[in-house]
């Protein structure tokens, strides 16, 4: 699969998430903010695109959005320091990271993956993305979601419980990154249900959009 990059086709390869990254949503679902990072992964066949049309999963009746930042990676690292860790950021986008809450909520009660919750086809939903020299500073990017025309989060990447930089160092420093990486950033408050026929419009900073049908 790939992603768009201007007008640039970049494969895609990890698709890295980070949860409870905003206290306010955090709070919202009872959880408390972590230490350090809480770091999960998604296949890539999850990855859906603009105008895509997202089959929601007949084993879950409580499918929720979170919408958030992405971070397109550009080069490969496998260690990185504050001051060049924006450096392996070519682009920056906004998604949908689309989970199945009561499949998830069994699944923490077994303490087993949360795969199924958090893994199905379309649960990954991604505009297009805007390079790192038109975004300008990542901590004044700011994305919203209006859901059926509502609107229903907005978020400013400035109060991540933990920075774009601070993920970087520390996946690159973990796991390693590499070109085509993806890193879902962590969502605001404001996370709620999708039914069949609700239309979600994505927006980060003017710079990009995306539409996304769910059936």
């Amino acid at each position: 699969m790939y992603l768009l990059l201007e007008e640039q086709a970049v494969r895609a390869n990890t698709l890295f998430c980070i949860g409870r990254n905003y206290a306010e949503h955090a709070a919202e679902l009872g959880n408390a903010v972590p230490a350090e990072p809480m770091v999960f992964l998604k296949p890539n066949s999850s990855l859906a695109f603009h105008n895509d049309t997202v089959r929601l999963p007949a084993y879950s009746q409580d499918v929720h959005y979170e919408t958030e930042l992405l971070l397109l990676i550009g080069e490969d690292a496998d260690e990185l320091s504050p001051e060049n860790a924006l450096n392996v950021v070519a682009g920056y986008g906004v998604g949908l990271d689309l989970t199945a809450r009561d499949i998830q909520s069994q699944a923490k009660q077994a303490g087993t993956p949360w795969l199924k919750a958090k893994g199905f086809k379309g649960a990954a939903c991604v505009s297009p993305f805007v390079s790192a020299q038109r975004a300008g500073n990542v901590d004044d990017l700011y994305f919203s979601m209006r859901l059926n025309g509502e609107e229903k989060q907005r978020g400013y990447a400035g109060d991540m419980v933990f920075s774009p930089v601070r993920l970087l160092c520390e996946l690159a420093q973990n796991y390693g990154l590499h070109r085509g990486d993806v890193v879902f950033t962590g969502t605001p408050v404001g996370v709620g249900a999708l039914k069949s026929g609700d239309v979600a419009e994505l927006d980060l900073g003017g710079l990009v959009q995306a539409r996304f049908e769910f059936v």
